[in-house]
């Protein structure tokens, strides 16, 4: 534990006291070069996979029919709206 109070003492001169406070974390985790980039290229590969997913779930609209179709057969029988 570095915390306390210091003195320079040289020959017979003393110094001003320089007090340490060191805080130190005792949860924390160390984190390396290959961890930061293992969650980099992880984050990547996510985000390539749910662009594809979306993709692929957005084009499967082009089996049904157009929204102009249906308004075109609402407005066919045209007597009866006159």
């Amino acid at each position: 534990d570095p915390r306390g109070t210091y003195v320079c003492v040289m020959g017979e001169k003393k110094r001003p006291a320089l007090q340490v406070y060191y805080r130190m974390c005792q949860n924390c985790i160390e984190v390396d070069a290959p961890t930061i980039s293992g969650i980099v290229v992880a984050d990547v590969i996510a985000t390539i996979f749910l662009a594809v997913a979306v993709y692929c779930i957005t084009g499967q609209d082009k089996g049904r029919m157009s929204r102009a179709s249906d308004r075109q057969n609402l407005i066919a029988n045209e007597q009866l709206y006159q």
